[in-house]
């Protein structure tokens, strides 16, 4: 008897430590804009004073838009994203911030990396320059909503949005 609840009290310990432990946990977020089923898969990490834009994520880099594994947007059906045509598909998502002007969101065909390691321009489905909106109240963990008609990406004091549209190709 003794050893059984061992077992479980060292079992629930490891799940406790590892799916709700970890510093950059994977979420989700979904939703559906105009007919298109939109799936976001992301590591969201947390703010902890840190310095994010020009300091943990260097200007003019190429970045994952999330923590550990790529951040991934799925479309099952063709979409317009800000207007421009992107077909059906799981892409791996990437921005390049920049401390002045547009940044640039990323939607790549290589959707299974682990950072910006393998990235590569080649595989790129569509690049869009984005002016972030800066706020005053910081957003602690990173996150990505889907709303009526855009994605929402969210992280200390930027925010993306970015309108999508079911007119698709």
């Amino acid at each position: 008897m003794k050893t059984h609840i061992f077992l479980l009290t060292f079992l629930l310990t490891l799940f406790a430590t590892t799916a709700h432990g970890q510093k950059s946990p994977r979420m989700e977020s979904s939703g559906v804009v105009e007919g298109v089923n939109i799936g976001i898969d992301y590591g969201a990490p947390y703010v902890k004073g840190r310095t994010i834009w020009g300091g943990l994520e260097a200007y003019d880099a190429v970045w994952r838009a999330g923590a550990n594994k790529n951040t991934t947007v799925s479309f099952d059906k063709d979409v317009l994203v800000a207007g421009q045509k992107l077909p059906a598909g799981k892409y791996g998502f990437f921005i390049i911030p920049k401390k002045e002007g547009d940044w640039v969101v990323i939607f790549n065909k290589k959707n299974d990396a682990w950072g910006a390691y393998s990235y590569s321009e080649d595989d790129d489905a569509l690049r869009i320059n984005v002016s972030p909106e800066w706020v005053e109240d910081i957003q602690e963990q990173l996150s990505f909503s889907v709303d009526e008609n855009e994605i929402l990406f969210s992280w200390e004091k930027v925010r993306i949005p970015l309108s999508v549209s079911g007119d698709g190709i």
